[in-house]
């Protein structure tokens, strides 16, 4: 199991960076929001945010002090950059002193999600927090605070940032334990179709799925509002999120079985949907397909959890 420590840069008393956003304020959200999706993925997190510093010399020392106080596998650190107004993009990069396969993947990941210039990996010798750190360690500086290009790019693809994030730190060093079952990678034939999504009119307004009840179980699925018109969650879920929808045939494997953690794994990449048995709205009954613009590639670097794939009706499986 990995486990890493994340701290934004700067502190409430050290201020960094400020233009359209602030530094302190946006690596705090990032740090954050990136700390939540590593958990669901399994990874052990501390964060540290400074609220005490005076100084610099202080802060950088509280930081690091921190870091080398837990047991962990990596150390990142959240930062923005600067340069001066300009609504021209400017682009993210990731500093590093030995970690330069990391960093270069890091900074091309945080690029083609949000839409950013990527600047790179950038060897840097003269930084108190990759020279005094003692585990392999990278500084993400994640845009500009003064590129309206940047900052309209980080606003709207924040969400979608800090998983891209979050799946690259929990993707590296992972080894299969014994007690750990391979990746197995599941083959499905037939009709593709959508499920779900406020104008998914095959779904009835008030449909629910079977294993996730309620919003706050996975905010991330579903809009901020139910659609007007309707209370089911099939219709609430966020046509821009990925996911994978099945539906079961409950005499043959029933909710027992798909629910049991022994088969059912946390920690890995696709999160599975339960839908109402064999209604057949929403799915393959309905002829449709997955768009070109949604490659496995890009759904790969954002699902969360793995998808059984044992006892699905044959008539029914979408994907």
């Amino acid at each position: 199991m990995m486990d890493i420590v994340i701290s934004s840069g700067h502190g409430r008393h050290i201020r960094g960076a400020s233009g359209i956003i602030d530094e302190v304020d946006e690596a705090r959200r990032v740090v954050d929001t990136v700390a939540q999706y590593l958990r669901r993925l399994g990874v052990g997190v501390a964060v540290f945010h400074d609220d005490v510093s005076e100084d610099q010399s202080e802060n950088l020392e509280r930081i690091v002090d921190f870091h080398n106080s837990q047991d962990r596998d990596r150390d990142v650190r959240v930062h923005f950059n600067a340069y001066e107004p300009t609504n021209e993009p400017m682009g993210c990069e990731v500093l590093y002193v030995t970690e330069d396969v990391f960093a270069e993947q890091l900074s091309a990941v945080m690029a083609k999600v949000a839409g950013f210039i990527n600047r790179g990996a950038k060897q840097r010798n003269d930084l108190y927090f990759l020279n005094q750190t003692n585990e392999p360690a990278v500084l993400a500086e994640i845009c500009f605070v003064d590129s309206a290009a940047d900052t309209d790019a980080y606003a709207d693809r924040f969400d979608q940032l800090c998983k891209a994030i979050a799946i690259t730190l929990a993707g590296t060093d992972i080894e299969v334990t014994p007690d750990r079952q391979p990746l197995v990678v599941a083959g499905f034939s037939g009709k593709c179709s959508w499920f779900g999504g406020p104008d998914d009119t095959g779904v009835d307004p008030d449909e629910g799925l079977a294993f996730i009840y309620d919003y706050d179980t996975a905010p991330d699925l579903f809009l901020d509002e139910q659609p007007p018109g309707t209370s089911g969650l099939a219709r609430r879920l966020d046509p821009d999120a990925f996911y994978v929808a099945c539906r079961w045939d409950y005499d043959v494997t029933s909710k027992d079985m798909l629910a049991d953690q022994s088969t059912r794994r946390t920690g890995d990449r696709i999160r599975i949907l339960g839908a109402p048995p064999i209604s057949h709205r929403g799915c393959s009954k309905r002829s449709g397909s997955v768009p070109t613009t949604r490659s496995w590639s890009s759904i790969r670097l954002r699902l969360i959890q793995w998808m059984l794939s044992v006892g699905a009706c044959p008539d029914c499986r979408s994907g």
